[in-house]
Protein backbone atom coordinates (compact mmCIF):
# COMPACT_ATOMS: atom_id res chain seq x y z
CA UNK A 1 0.00 0.00 0.00
CA UNK A 2 1.16 3.70 -0.42
CA UNK A 3 2.74 4.69 2.67
CA UNK A 4 -0.75 6.21 4.70
CA UNK A 5 1.16 10.00 5.32
CA UNK A 6 1.26 10.01 1.16
CA UNK A 7 -2.37 9.11 0.78
CA UNK A 8 -3.12 11.92 3.76
CA UNK A 9 -1.38 14.48 2.01
CA UNK A 10 -3.60 13.67 -1.66
CA UNK A 11 -7.14 13.99 -0.04
CA UNK A 12 -5.56 17.01 1.26
CA UNK A 13 -4.84 18.22 -2.60
CA UNK A 14 -8.08 16.91 -3.63
CA UNK A 15 -9.95 19.00 -1.10
CA UNK A 16 -8.76 21.73 -1.83
CA UNK A 17 -9.46 22.02 -4.94
CA UNK A 18 -7.28 20.11 -7.01
CA UNK A 19 -9.59 19.04 -9.97
CA UNK A 20 -9.07 16.33 -12.88
CA UNK A 21 -9.97 17.38 -16.29
CA UNK A 22 -10.89 15.08 -19.28
CA UNK A 23 -8.01 13.98 -21.50
CA UNK A 24 -7.53 14.26 -25.09
CA UNK A 25 -6.61 11.76 -27.69
CA UNK A 26 -3.24 10.49 -28.18
CA UNK A 27 -2.40 12.46 -31.79
CA UNK A 28 -3.11 16.16 -29.67
CA UNK A 29 -0.25 15.58 -27.18
CA UNK A 30 0.85 18.65 -28.46
CA UNK A 31 -1.70 20.97 -27.68
CA UNK A 32 -3.33 18.95 -24.90
CA UNK A 33 -1.04 16.31 -23.22
CA UNK A 34 -1.41 12.71 -23.48
CA UNK A 35 -4.78 10.95 -22.86
CA UNK A 36 -5.91 11.51 -19.28
CA UNK A 37 -7.01 8.28 -17.43
CA UNK A 38 -4.56 6.29 -19.43
CA UNK A 39 -1.28 4.08 -19.24
CA UNK A 40 1.69 5.54 -21.54
CA UNK A 41 4.90 4.41 -21.70
CA UNK A 42 8.30 6.61 -21.95
CA UNK A 43 11.26 5.04 -23.24
CA UNK A 44 14.87 6.51 -22.94
CA UNK A 45 18.78 5.54 -22.46
CA UNK A 46 19.96 5.78 -19.32
CA UNK A 47 21.86 9.15 -20.86
CA UNK A 48 18.83 10.97 -21.40
CA UNK A 49 17.28 9.89 -18.56
CA UNK A 50 16.04 13.32 -17.14
CA UNK A 51 15.16 14.06 -20.48
CA UNK A 52 12.59 11.37 -20.48
CA UNK A 53 11.00 12.57 -17.21
CA UNK A 54 10.89 16.33 -18.29
CA UNK A 55 8.88 14.61 -20.97
CA UNK A 56 6.44 13.13 -18.32
CA UNK A 57 6.42 15.97 -16.31
CA UNK A 58 5.78 18.45 -18.89
CA UNK A 59 2.89 16.14 -20.53
CA UNK A 60 1.19 16.19 -16.68
CA UNK A 61 1.92 20.13 -16.70
CA UNK A 62 0.41 20.58 -20.55
CA UNK A 63 -2.90 18.12 -19.50
CA UNK A 64 -3.55 19.92 -16.10
CA UNK A 65 -2.83 16.51 -14.19
CA UNK A 66 -1.80 17.24 -11.36
CA UNK A 67 -0.46 16.32 -8.36
CA UNK A 68 2.38 14.35 -9.56
CA UNK A 69 2.99 11.33 -7.66
CA UNK A 70 6.62 10.62 -8.66
CA UNK A 71 7.57 6.63 -7.69
CA UNK A 72 11.17 5.34 -7.68
CA UNK A 73 12.74 2.65 -6.30
CA UNK A 74 15.88 3.23 -3.47
CA UNK A 75 18.51 1.96 -5.80
CA UNK A 76 17.70 4.05 -8.58
CA UNK A 77 18.28 7.18 -6.58
CA UNK A 78 21.30 6.00 -5.15
CA UNK A 79 22.66 5.53 -8.77
CA UNK A 80 20.78 8.25 -10.67
CA UNK A 81 20.77 10.82 -8.30
CA UNK A 82 18.32 12.50 -6.45
CA UNK A 83 15.51 15.02 -7.90
CA UNK A 84 16.61 18.77 -8.41
CA UNK A 85 14.04 20.59 -7.34
CA UNK A 86 14.94 23.86 -8.85
CA UNK A 87 15.33 22.22 -12.31
CA UNK A 88 11.42 20.98 -11.47
CA UNK A 89 10.42 23.99 -11.09
CA UNK A 90 12.13 25.53 -13.66
CA UNK A 91 9.34 23.13 -15.90
CA UNK A 92 6.45 24.99 -14.37
CA UNK A 93 6.23 22.47 -11.56
CA UNK A 94 4.97 23.73 -8.81
CA UNK A 95 6.98 22.49 -5.83
CA UNK A 96 3.10 22.00 -3.81
CA UNK A 97 2.32 19.49 -6.79
CA UNK A 98 4.58 16.76 -6.91
CA UNK A 99 5.08 14.05 -4.70
CA UNK A 100 8.01 11.69 -4.37
CA UNK A 101 7.82 8.20 -2.62
CA UNK A 102 10.57 5.60 -2.43
CA UNK A 103 10.03 1.86 -2.69
CA UNK A 104 12.61 -1.25 -1.76
CA UNK A 105 11.98 -2.68 -5.11
CA UNK A 106 10.05 -3.47 -8.25
CA UNK A 107 7.77 -5.53 -6.32
CA UNK A 108 7.39 -2.80 -4.26
CA UNK A 109 7.24 -0.15 -7.06
CA UNK A 110 4.15 -2.07 -8.87
CA UNK A 111 2.24 -2.62 -5.65
CA UNK A 112 2.49 1.13 -4.54
CA UNK A 113 1.53 2.33 -8.62
CA UNK A 114 -1.39 -0.04 -8.60
CA UNK A 115 -2.27 1.47 -5.41
CA UNK A 116 -1.71 4.96 -6.66
CA UNK A 117 -3.44 4.67 -10.22
CA UNK A 118 -6.76 4.01 -8.01
CA UNK A 119 -6.52 7.41 -5.73
CA UNK A 120 -8.38 10.24 -8.23
CA UNK A 121 -7.05 12.75 -5.84
CA UNK A 122 -3.94 12.67 -8.14
CA UNK A 123 -3.20 13.44 -11.84
CA UNK A 124 -0.71 11.77 -12.67
CA UNK A 125 1.54 8.46 -11.54
CA UNK A 126 5.13 8.71 -12.31
CA UNK A 127 6.70 5.00 -12.32
CA UNK A 128 10.46 5.16 -12.94
CA UNK A 129 12.53 1.88 -13.63
CA UNK A 130 15.77 1.27 -14.86
CA UNK A 131 16.79 -1.46 -17.06
CA UNK A 132 14.62 -4.80 -17.23
CA UNK A 133 12.04 -5.01 -14.97
CA UNK A 134 10.36 -8.56 -13.62
CA UNK A 135 6.86 -8.54 -13.29
CA UNK A 136 6.20 -5.28 -15.63
CA UNK A 137 4.14 -7.57 -18.18
CA UNK A 138 1.24 -7.59 -20.31
CA UNK A 139 -1.16 -8.54 -16.78
CA UNK A 140 0.77 -5.97 -14.72
CA UNK A 141 0.31 -3.34 -17.57
CA UNK A 142 -3.57 -4.30 -17.86
CA UNK A 143 -4.11 -3.84 -14.10
CA UNK A 144 -2.42 -0.12 -14.37
CA UNK A 145 -4.38 0.75 -17.65
CA UNK A 146 -7.79 -0.56 -15.72
CA UNK A 147 -7.01 1.47 -12.35
CA UNK A 148 -6.41 4.31 -14.94
CA UNK A 149 -9.35 4.28 -16.51
CA UNK A 150 -11.27 3.78 -13.31
CA UNK A 151 -10.36 6.47 -11.44
CA UNK A 152 -8.99 8.91 -14.29
CA UNK A 153 -5.70 9.06 -13.06
CA UNK A 154 -2.88 9.47 -15.99
CA UNK A 155 -0.08 6.64 -15.07
CA UNK A 156 3.14 6.99 -16.80
CA UNK A 157 5.56 4.42 -16.80
CA UNK A 158 9.27 5.78 -17.48
CA UNK A 159 12.05 2.95 -18.55
CA UNK A 160 15.56 3.99 -18.63
CA UNK A 161 17.39 1.75 -20.53
CA UNK A 162 15.08 -1.46 -21.28
CA UNK A 163 13.43 -2.70 -24.27
CA UNK A 164 9.82 -1.98 -25.06
CA UNK A 165 8.02 -5.38 -24.37
CA UNK A 166 4.51 -6.22 -25.30
CA UNK A 167 2.16 -4.04 -22.72
CA UNK A 168 -1.50 -2.62 -22.66
CA UNK A 169 -0.23 1.12 -22.72
CA UNK A 170 -2.17 3.37 -24.73
CA UNK A 171 0.85 4.94 -26.44
CA UNK A 172 4.94 4.20 -26.34
CA UNK A 173 7.30 6.82 -26.77
CA UNK A 174 10.71 7.30 -27.33
CA UNK A 175 12.62 11.00 -25.91
CA UNK A 176 15.78 11.96 -26.71
CA UNK A 177 17.13 15.50 -25.47
CA UNK A 178 18.33 17.54 -28.29
CA UNK A 179 20.02 20.93 -29.19
CA UNK A 180 18.64 23.69 -28.04
CA UNK A 181 18.80 27.48 -29.73
CA UNK A 182 20.59 30.05 -28.11
CA UNK A 183 18.99 33.13 -27.21
CA UNK A 184 20.04 36.66 -27.07
CA UNK A 185 23.27 36.82 -26.05
CA UNK A 186 23.78 33.17 -26.73
CA UNK A 187 22.18 32.57 -23.60
CA UNK A 188 21.07 28.61 -23.62
CA UNK A 189 18.35 28.23 -25.24
CA UNK A 190 14.50 26.35 -24.18
CA UNK A 191 14.75 22.45 -23.14
CA UNK A 192 14.31 20.53 -26.76
CA UNK A 193 14.04 17.12 -27.42
CA UNK A 194 13.29 14.37 -30.22
CA UNK A 195 10.48 12.50 -29.79
CA UNK A 196 8.53 9.41 -31.62
CA UNK A 197 5.38 7.85 -30.90
CA UNK A 198 6.31 4.36 -31.21
CA UNK A 199 2.91 2.73 -30.77
CA UNK A 200 -0.66 3.80 -30.20
CA UNK A 201 -3.64 1.59 -29.38
CA UNK A 202 -6.03 1.90 -32.51
CA UNK A 203 -3.94 4.36 -34.28
CA UNK A 204 -0.88 5.10 -36.51
CA UNK A 205 2.26 5.26 -35.03
CA UNK A 206 5.67 6.30 -36.08
CA UNK A 207 5.82 10.14 -36.37
CA UNK A 208 8.60 11.99 -34.92
CA UNK A 209 9.08 15.44 -33.50
CA UNK A 210 11.43 17.87 -32.85
CA UNK A 211 10.21 20.49 -30.27
CA UNK A 212 11.10 23.06 -27.36
CA UNK A 213 9.24 23.18 -23.70
CA UNK A 214 8.17 27.07 -23.28
CA UNK A 215 7.42 27.21 -19.57
CA UNK A 216 6.21 30.66 -19.79
CA UNK A 217 3.44 29.51 -22.23
CA UNK A 218 3.35 25.64 -21.14
CA UNK A 219 3.76 24.25 -24.59
CA UNK A 220 5.66 23.25 -27.19
CA UNK A 221 6.76 25.15 -29.92
CA UNK A 222 8.76 23.84 -32.85
CA UNK A 223 12.78 24.35 -32.40
CA UNK A 224 14.46 26.29 -35.29
CA UNK A 225 17.20 23.63 -35.87
CA UNK A 226 14.89 21.38 -37.36
CA UNK A 227 13.31 23.03 -39.85
CA UNK A 228 9.52 21.97 -38.43
CA UNK A 229 7.15 24.58 -37.27
CA UNK A 230 4.49 23.39 -35.10
CA UNK A 231 1.47 21.80 -34.96
CA UNK A 232 2.59 18.63 -36.85
CA UNK A 233 0.10 16.28 -38.10
CA UNK A 234 0.13 13.09 -35.43
CA UNK A 235 0.83 10.76 -39.07
CA UNK A 236 3.35 12.95 -40.38
CA UNK A 237 7.39 12.54 -39.77
CA UNK A 238 9.06 15.57 -39.14
CA UNK A 239 12.21 15.68 -42.00
CA UNK A 240 15.96 15.01 -40.33
CA UNK A 241 15.29 13.52 -37.24
CA UNK A 242 17.70 11.07 -36.54
CA UNK A 243 16.74 7.54 -35.85
CA UNK A 244 15.09 6.81 -32.28
CA UNK A 245 17.36 4.83 -30.14
CA UNK A 246 14.57 2.41 -28.76
CA UNK A 247 15.26 -0.87 -30.57
CA UNK A 248 10.96 -1.72 -31.78
CA UNK A 249 9.44 -4.76 -30.78
CA UNK A 250 5.55 -5.57 -31.20
CA UNK A 251 3.58 -5.65 -28.69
Amino acid sequence: MVESHILERLRHMAAVGVRAQTGSAADSWLAHGLARGKLHEVYSSADEAACGAGFAIMQAILAGATPLLWLRIEAVERSGGRLHATGLAELGLPPDALIVALVPDAPALLRAGADAARCPGLGTVLIESSGPMRGLDLTATRRLMLAAETSGVTVVSLRIEAEPVPSAAATRWSVAAAASSPLAADAPGLPAMDIELLRRRGGPAGARWRVEWDRDTTSFRGAALSGAGLPLAADRAAARHPPAPVRRRSG
